[in-house]
């Protein structure tokens, strides 16, 4: 009985560890399940939004790189080309602080997905105008194709036809993989912007033999259209899988009891029948909006946000004024096409940016500093990145010799914006307009507006290889003491430029990799220093302002300030202003960069004084916070209306618009 009974027992004891196994296997097998489907499932979301990241990084920097085919193709100034730029932020005005504090109780992905399909409506609006405008007229001088017979330029008998005349041509880890995508985007969207402006605007639809100026051609407008229209089918993909997605995402089993911030809770839940409701989720539409303007009250009674608010959008009026007329700035003072300052932009200034994002993390997380130590790395970082600026006053080139404008036609230097100093006794014999604008280059290196006002007498060949002759402006100078040729397109810009240029590279690098650097640690000290519970509200604010009150105006000023340095403005065929066709050098350069320096300073005092309150509210050594009024510290913990420290509200490294910041 008794061998038995331990038989029995022993039995019993398999069955239950086989019982138990086959449980626990089971168990594990479930757990495994439901752990495979959720990280199915935010994977896709994950490469979803990462490529939706991307369409918007490249439909935004695209923009940016087409700003002076633009204003070449349709005659405009630059305020107004500025005043488009910024105009790209107007539609978020409408939604984005809705969105902030409503979207929650939404279907998130779906919004998400009707979002890109609105952004690639706007980007093929962008482009339509192209198609019911007719072809780009340039002007040329006119001669017999493919003639070597002498014509004269200079026009002498008023019964002549005109010399100058337009001629017809067609968790953490996740947050890093969206955000390095982010950054992928600008890149393209430069490089395409370089490929599209080496091809002719009318490209397809007229014979490309036909046209005589090139893409180094001041003239030049490349297919601008084009980029609008892949970004905007860019976009349209990117929509597609949002609206397959579900509400929420079911969150694995070990994870249930975790603690996640509130917004993580939001968007991935239990199980959509059965979950447990929270508090937000009871609240109604109605009383949600009664406590709008206590939330308000609540942000802006917070001093380390509030100026860290009016620091930021001071600095972005900085950053995007200069973005934003970089290419322009580029192509004008150091002479560059179109082509190549998109180029350079693409492959070197935007990596230099992602490093510099990626190296303030770093030290953050290297050297383990707290909010104190994240506000004087961001200070840091503008201070010495607004500093090398000033170097770039030294780098630039001279204003191009071009006679009646920045040089008299006896060689003088001048700068005058003034229309009867384009003639000169040289050119009085010739009937010439003053409007007209087709450079040509003296063997003397002196540029003229056109072979009419350098008073040529003949001309040979055609198109690209055309050659003046006989030209009298030429011959007067002191340069030269014989009759004088001239070739197409406008002299270059002095030896020196070509080197002036490779070093305004080096320090601009150096410069967006510096400023670059306190993005991260910036955008920390704002996550910690608000309620948790406000912190999708506070980001919609901050984001809000950025876009009202620097991404709309600061290219709209910017944009007036530079068109006071025009010294040659062209016609519109209609009649009236059109784009500017020369600019005085050395004052672009001042206005361009004496704004930018000028507004980072203004960031940068403001900056020093979020360190000076966060140093009187905050404690290191304790992670605690003085109140005013009170001599002994109060715990961090009593006091998270005010300042909050938690490292789980760092979910991401991204500033408004960040992609763009050169």
């Amino acid at each position: 009985m008794e061998n038995s009974s331990k038989e029995n027992t022993q039995l019993f004891l398999k069955n239950a560890v086989l019982s138990m196994d086959r449980s626990s296997s089971k168990s594990e097998s479930s757990a495994s399940k439901e752990k495979a489907t959720f990280c199915g499932g935010i994977k896709i979301f994950l490469g979803a939004l990462s490529f939706v990241y991307f369409a918007k990084a490249l439909s935004g920097s695209y923009l940016k790189s087409t700003i002076t085919q633009i204003e070449r193709r349709f005659d405009i100034p630059s305020s107004l080309v500025g005043l488009i730029d910024g105009s790209f932020e107007i539609g978020n005005l409408l939604i984005i602080i809705l969105v902030s504090y409503f979207g929650a109780k939404l279907h998130r992905p779906k919004i998400i997905g009707a979002g890109c399909l609105i952004m690639s409506l706007g980007t093929f609006i962008i482009a339509m105008p192209h198609f019911f405008m007719g072809h780009y007229r340039y002007e040329i001088f006119s001669s017999s194709s493919n003639s070597t017979v002498s014509i004269s330029p200079c026009l002498q008998d008023r019964n002549q036809i005109t010399a100058s005349v337009l001629e017809k041509s067609q968790g953490k880890i996740y947050a890093g993989c969206v955000q390095t995508v982010a950054i992928i985007g600008p890149i393209f969207g430069f490089l395409l912007g370089s490929l599209c402006a080496k091809l002719y605007v009318d490209i397809g639809f007229v014979d490309m033999e036909s046209i005589t100026i090139t893409h180094k051609d001041s003239q030049w407008v490349g297919a601008w259209w084009l980029g609008y229209i892949i970004a905007g089918s860019i976009s349209v993909v990117a929509a597609i899988p949002f609206w397959f997605l579900p509400k929420d995402l079911p969150r694995p089993e070990a994870r249930k009891d975790s603690s996640t911030s509130s917004e993580q809770s939001k968007f991935i839940t239990d199980d959509n029948r059965d979950h447990h409701v929270t508090y937000p989720e009871q609240v109604k539409i109605l009383e949600m909006a009664k406590d709008f303007l206590p939330s308000l009250k609540s942000l802006f009674g917070n001093p380390v946000y509030f100026l860290y608010l009016c620091s930021s959008v001071i600095q972005f009026n900085s950053l995007i004024g200069m973005v934003t007329y970089k290419p322009k700035y580029i192509e004008q003072q150091f002479g560059q096409s179109s082509t190549k300052t998109n180029f350079v932009i693409g492959l070197i200034n935007i990596p230099a940016v992602a490093l510099g994002i990626f190296s303030g993390g770093l030290i953050m997380k290297k050297f383990r500093l707290n909010v104190l130590g994240a506000a004087r790395l961001s200070l840091a970082a503008s201070f010495f990145g607004y500093l090398l600026l000033l170097l770039l006053f030294a780098m630039g080139c001279k204003n191009a010799d071009v006679a009646g404008l920045t040089i008299s036609y006896q060689g003088h230097p001048q700068a005058s914006r003034y229309e009867p100093t384009l003639f000169s006794e040289c050119n009085l014999g010739c009937i010439c307009s003053k409007n007209e604008w087709d450079p040509i280059c003296g063997e003397n290196g002196i540029t003229y507006i056109s072979a009419c006002l350098a008073g040529c007498k003949m001309s040979n060949g055609s198109g690209k290889s055309m050659v003046f002759y006989n030209c009298s402006c030429v011959e007067i100078t002191e340069f030269s003491s014989r009759p004088s040729s001239a070739v197409v397109g406008p002299c270059q810009n002095g030896k020196e430029c070509p080197q002036m240029f490779l070093y305004f590279l080096v320090i601009s690098v150096i410069t967006s990799y510096t400023l670059s650097i306190g993005g991260t640690p910036g955008y920390i000290l704002l996550l910690r220093c608000i309620n948790p519970q406000l912190k999708s509200f506070a980001l919609g604010i901050y984001t809000l302002a950025i876009r009202v009150l620097a991404g709309i105006p600061a290219p709209v000023y910017f944009g007036v300030s530079i068109d006071t340095t025009c010294l040659k403005w062209g016609s519109k065929r209609c009649g009236g202003q059109g784009a500017c066709r020369l600019y005085d050098s050395n004052a672009f350069r001042y206005i361009y960069l004496g704004l930018t320096i000028a507004l980072g300073t203004m960031s940068t005092l403001l900056s020093v004084a979020v360190l000076i309150v966060l140093k009187k509210r905050y404690i290191p050594h304790n992670e605690s916070i003085v109140t005013s009024g009170q001599r002994g510290t109060t715990s961090a913990k009593n006091q998270t209306d005010n300042f909050v420290n938690s490292d789980h509200l760092i979910q991401t490294t991204y500033w408004p618009e960040k992609e763009t910041r050169l």
